[in-house]
């Protein structure tokens, strides 16, 4: 079985590298493509390093640029890749832009070339249409043979929309098999340790989704929460590059001046600073994923989650919206008082470490019918 995996953005790695790993452990050819989408080399680089993900088979280089020009460029780029290596399956994570495009071009191309579409991370809506994430992974899931959940609630989703049942896979949550593997090398990074911190003894916060940066008052909100915080407990803010640039466009120099601001970190740096965090606020999806395992009580500065099984499980909250300096600090405050969990205690059904032998099983066993001829 010949399998295409697609990645593009950072939160693709860390769901691709389980896969590609048992697609070769049990004797299947994988084919590695790197979009490009993040187009940051050195950090895409340290993705590949801390994950162990040898060097991809194609670069598109795509880059950055506006949704459709993006989108666009990863069609035009991907489209001769998928002609030259006529695999089995295109399998594509998550809901970034190169999840759609790729997914484009491989239906597109079904009947011709016999390849079937597989989407990694199927079925989870935050049902938001102003989120470019919802558009993508809606349409990627109408478009696929297969679809992987990473969570039992995504099955209901997609029967609502019309999906046959015998399409959804339960296989569990690809990122967590990542994260069990790697937590103990993020352990000895102790990258807090180098910033000064001890841990249990600091916040980690990430910022970037539009809805937070782009407008002044916006972006005001959460920095001013921060630096309020961080007179309590000091904040560590790994810096977005679209972050930065909207907070000096802006002038807020002066509330980035309270908070512990680092570069954007790599895997293991990340995970060790989120691991030993006391509270993570956050508008990252995969971060909501990540605290739920690990423990550590977590704060989304969203309207809404694709991910409710985070909150279900109680290690999660959303804080209220609109958000607000007071309700930002008041949900830190319900977090900090609530105990940390141990690793992987009252974790979601399939958050084990083994969905990525659960998802290449079924890639081997699902078989749609070949596509009619007009």
């Amino acid at each position: 079985m010949k399998v295409m995996v697609v990645a593009g953005a950072r939160p693709n790695f860390m769901k691709i590298a389980p896969v590609v790993s048992e697609l070769e452990k049990r004797g299947h050819q994988s084919v590695l493509v790197h979009t490009g989408q993040h187009y940051d080399a050195s950090m895409s680089q340290s993705f590949f390093d801390d994950l162990g993900i040898r060097a991809p088979d194609h670069f598109l280089g795509v880059g950055g640029g506006s949704h459709a020009s993006q989108t666009a460029r990863i069609m035009e780029r991907f489209e001769p890749v998928l002609v030259g290596a006529r695999p089995d399956w295109v399998l594509v994570p998550g809901d970034v832009n190169s999840t759609l495009g790729a997914s484009l071009v491989t239906v597109k191309l079904k009947a011709e070339l016999g390849t079937q579409l597989a989407h990694l991370e199927a079925g989870l809506r935050s049902n938001d249409w102003r989120m470019p994430e919802e558009v993508n992974r809606v349409l990627t899931d109408r478009c696929s043979d297969l679809l992987l959940t990473p969570s039992r609630d995504a099955r209901a989703n997609l029967i609502a929309e019309g999906i046959d049942d015998e399409r959804i896979h339960f296989v569990g949550n690809v990122m967590i098999d990542t994260l069990l593997l790697r937590l103990d090398a993020a352990r000895e990074r102790d990258h807090a340790r180098t910033l000064g911190l001890e841990r249990d003894g600091y916040v980690a916060a990430t910022l970037h989704r539009p809805s937070n940066v782009d407008e002044s008052d916006a972006l005001r909100v959460c920095l001013e929460a921060f630096a309020r915080i961080a007179e309590r407990m000091p904040v560590v803010l790994p810096l977005h590059p679209r972050t930065q640039q909207r907070a000096e466009r802006f002038g807020f120099r002066g509330l980035l001046d309270a908070i512990t601001v680092t570069q954007p970190l790599g895997y293991l740096e990340m995970l060790s600073v989120t691991d030993g965090a006391r509270v993570v606020l956050t508008d990252s999806g995969g971060l909501q994923e990540e605290t739920t395992v690990l423990g550590v009580p977590c704060v989304t500065l969203r309207e809404q989650t694709e991910r409710p099984v985070t909150i279900e499980q109680g290690t999660n909250r959303l804080a209220p919206w609109p958000l607000t300096v007071a309700g930002i600090i008041a949900s830190f405050e319900d977090a900090l008082a609530r105990p940390r969990r141990a690793v992987g205690e009252d974790c979601p059904d399939g958050w084990d470490g083994r969905a990525a032998e659960r998802l290449v099983s079924s890639l081997e066993s699902f078989r749609t019918a070949p596509v009619a001829a007009a």
